[in-house]
């Protein structure tokens, strides 16, 4: 995920269209985009399609957050069963949607990923997250690791099915790496629309021109169809005379 690189493009291809990007906890992002807070915005599956459409954009690493003395930090990857004698902190906004948490479950639960991370770095247990609110929340002391067997999360691009403007479709095809040039898109189907309407335009005034001097030889064409022959015209003048 790229936002920074999002908002760029857009500010190429849209300069005179402001984009305002807003940080909200993912369990709120959803009832942001009913309440019209946003025009668009990235979920993480499965969200209520009932008046939202999705788009998945892709699966995210898992990782465990740790102190950077901690064991799993000198190896390169983790599995859940490392974890096991692990004090695994399970914030109340957590995203992977466990069966059952590894390691050993805290007293209590941290309000808020950001609370969890505060509590790794005082030593207290270790956080199993999604890599992105792994460096949404770095901090100098901790690291991270992939493990191999826990949960993913899959993020989709998500907006108001009745709200599918123009501009949340030019945000779609950044979004997916559409090109300038697509022809995907209600924007650039219109704009397609309207370049076949000119050009159309301008053919049918070369062929009046030509009729007016070659009594509508375009219009014969088009009357006989594809493949079928046009009649010769009749030859004008005084035969010649067979030597």
């Amino acid at each position: 995920m790229n936002p920074s690189k999002w908002v760029r493009i857009w500010g190429e291809r849209l300069p005179d269209v402001p984009l305002e990007l807003v940080a909200v906890p993912a369990a709120q992002a959803a009832g942001l985009l009913r309440a019209r807070g946003a025009d668009a915005g990235l979920l993480r599956l499965p969200v209520d399609r009932t008046d939202l459409s999705a788009i998945p954009l892709y699966t995210e690493t898992t990782v465990v957050v740790v102190p950077k003395d901690h064991f799993a930090a000198a190896a390169e990857e983790v599995a859940l069963a490392d974890l096991a004698d692990e004090l695994v902190l399970h914030p109340l906004d957590d995203t992977l949607g466990w069966e059952r948490p590894p390691g050993r479950p805290a007293l209590e639960r941290p309000a808020a990923t950001a609370d969890a991370v505060e509590l790794v770095a005082a030593g207290v247990g270790v956080l199993v997250v999604p890599q992105s609110l792994a460096r949404l929340h770095h901090r100098r002391d901790l690291t991270y690791r992939t493990v191999t067997d826990a949960p993913q999360s899959q993020v989709a691009l998500s907006w108001r099915e009745d709200a599918t403007t123009d501009l949340v479709d030019d945000f779609i095809g950044i979004v997916r790496g559409r090109t300038v040039n697509s022809t995907r898109g209600r924007r650039a189907a219109a704009d397609a629309e309207q370049a076949g309407g000119r050009a159309a335009a301008g053919k049918a005034g070369t062929s009046g021109k030509a009729a007016a001097g070659r009594k509508k030889p375009g219009a014969a064409r088009t009357s006989a169809g594809k493949g079928a022959r046009t009649p010769a015209a009749p030859r004008r003048g005084k035969p010649r005379r067979r030597s």
